[in-house]
């Protein structure tokens, strides 16, 4: 029954041969030529979805990309303690790097839109998870590679470990002088490189592939320990980022439910808040529709929201309307930030029909009511120019009598439209076809 088990889970079903397959391996790691102009050509489109915020285009580069190459090479050559394919290994991963950083960083450099999208802050703050997603994904990769029959795992892969992503916001954040953002997104690239390596030398080593220069057990020991060192090196800054975003999540949480509590289900109605978690003290900035509240009383919400167990916190309220105007009017305009040169000219469009439009939702009834004659009633207003240096706004009124209507009907009409309307401008037009 175990035998069963084991033929069933067993890796060495349906494997490549392991010359054909290091042959490969070794095929993909140089960036010369045609593999150095897929790079930059995958960098600039990696940067341009990150700039524009595209999902699509940043998973299009990714499947493009050729960086997994020397990261899989890494991986063997440590596996089959081939050290010289190592450096090379080595030596091409720094090659593409450097020109993926240099050609990312020219981009965002040289792009007039600079605004920091989701896309990007996503790739900033690395923790453990990517450290699963990296290593579980490179697990998937070089178990793809070591098959007869490939399969289509290798695209998914490409898309989950996300070589290209970071390495672009590394970029964004050279050009912007930015360190923060250059810091933590090149982390995320590290982690992901060095996870995808790892991964592949277990796989290798479970394979149990030949190596190419036999040191001794203690030399293997070594290699081991070296690799567990470089281990807790990358994945302890992991877990204290994981911890924090923990921490910052349970914080948010918090503070929501406590508004709802307090303020929202009171029948006060929030019009702003705004959380800053990396502050020292943290600060939670709230403003009320029409609520006031004095001194006591915001000593008391201080007390409560402390008693919640959200520690070191002030809580402030937005009390003076230009402060509470100013900082809405901020907020609107790093959401609009983004808005396209289209929906502005439908913005202006709209605007611009506005001009024409009645807001008199009753008139056309009452219209009705006074003066059954006419029939189908439509409203609106034009311009009229009596010379070239002024113009008029007439009110128009399109309608179907049925019959032609006498004149005095007509100035009855107009005299009511112009007390209702305070307009002295009305245009009668009947229109048979309404």
């Amino acid at each position: 029954m175990s035998n069963k088990i084991f033929d069933f889970i067993n890796l060495h079903n349906g494997e490549e041969e392991k010359n054909k397959v290091l042959e490969n391996v070794t095929a993909n790691i140089s960036f010369r030529g045609s593999n150095l102009w897929i790079l930059a050509c995958a960098i600039i489109i990696a940067s341009i979805g990150l700039n524009v915020n595209s999902t699509a285009v940043i998973i299009g580069a990714m499947l493009i990309s050729p960086l997994m190459g020397p990261i899989v090479g890494a991986g063997f050559a440590l596996g089959t303690y081939d050290f010289a394919l190592l450096r090379k290994s080595m030596k091409n991963l720094l090659i593409s790097t450097v020109v993926s950083l240099l050609v990312s960083a020219f981009y965002f450099y040289l792009s007039p839109f600079k605004d920091v999208q989701s896309e990007l802050l996503a790739r900033t703050s690395p923790n453990i998870y990517d450290v699963l997603i990296a290593f579980f994904g490179g697990l998937v990769g070089v178990i793809a590679i070591t098959r007869v029959e490939k399969g289509n795992p290798i695209p998914g892969v490409a898309i989950a470990t996300a070589l290209m992503p970071p390495l672009c916001t590394a970029g964004y954040g050279l050009a912007t002088f930015n360190l923060s953002y250059f810091a933590g997104a090149f982390y995320l690239y590290t982690i992901n490189c060095f996870f995808i390596c790892i991964a592949t030398f277990f796989v290798v080593k479970y394979l149990k592939y030949p190596a190419t220069s036999f040191k001794g057990r203690l030399y293997e020991r070594k290699i081991r320990l070296g690799i567990t060192t470089l281990v807790m090196i990358m994945i302890v800054p992991s877990f204290y980022l994981a911890y924090n975003l923990f921490n910052e999540k349970k914080f948010t949480n918090t503070v929501e439910d406590f508004i709802n509590s307090e303020f929202s289900s009171r029948g006060f109605t929030v019009i702003y808040k705004k959380l800053n978690y990396n502050a020292s003290p943290r600060t939670v900035d709230i403003a009320f529709l029409n609520k006031k509240l004095g001194k006591d009383e915001i000593a008391m919400y201080n007390r409560l929201l402390d008693e919640k167990g959200i520690h070191n916190t002030v809580l402030s309220f937005r009390q003076n309307e230009e402060d509470i105007k100013s900082e809405i009017l901020s907020e609107i305009n790093k959401q609009n930030a983004s808005v396209s040169e289209k929906d502005v000219t439908i913005n202006n469009l709209r605007q611009e029909l506005d001009k024409y439009k009645v807001s008199e939702p009753n008139l056309v009834k009452e219209m009705n009511i006074l003066f059954p004659d006419f029939k189908n009633i439509k409203l609106g207003k034009i311009e009229k120019y009596p010379n070239t240096d002024s113009t008029k706004v007439q009110f128009l009124v399109l309608y179907n009598a049925g019959k032609k209507l006498k004149n005095e009907d007509k100035d009855k009409i107009k005299q009511w439209l112009n007390e209702r309307l305070s307009s002295q401008e009305v245009l009668l037009v009947q229109d048979e076809f309404l």
